[in-house]
């Protein structure tokens, strides 16, 4: 099993960053790939970002390219979510992805280990 842990949410203005942190422990090394979702009230949990471990092959969903940057620490089995130039439609709860798969995924069943989100609201 692995267990991962979110953290940095909160509340922020238009404009401003974030950045959110993800604590993977258990039997990280059967994970290969980590991922982003979010999930705006009343809407289907959505893709942000995905990377590999290796730090290789990493996509961002096209609402976030040039303002989100995905990164980790192998060391420290955490990945992170830069998240910059927020704007209101961010609005969401976070939640970060672990996968077996060998091939970064954007969908949902993609990914095998879930945490249990946190909170990011952006003011207008």
């Amino acid at each position: 099993q692995v267990q991962l842990v979110e953290s940095g949410g909160g509340l922020v203005q238009a404009g401003g960053s974030l950045r959110l942190s993800c604590a993977a422990s258990g039997r990280t090394f059967n994970t290969v790939v980590m991922g982003w979702f979010r999930q705006a009230p009343g809407k289907e949990r959505e893709f942000v970002a995905t990377t590999r471990w290796s730090g290789s092959s990493i996509y961002y969903a096209d609402s976030v390219k040039g303002r989100f940057t995905i990164s980790r620490d192998y060391a420290k089995n955490t990945v992170y979510l830069q998240m910059n130039s927020l704007k209101p439609e961010d609005t969401g709860v976070y939640y970060c992805a672990a996968s077996l798969a060998v091939v970064p995924g954007r969908r949902e069943y993609d990914y095998d280990y879930w945490g249990q989100g946190t909170q990011v609201t952006v003011s207008s």
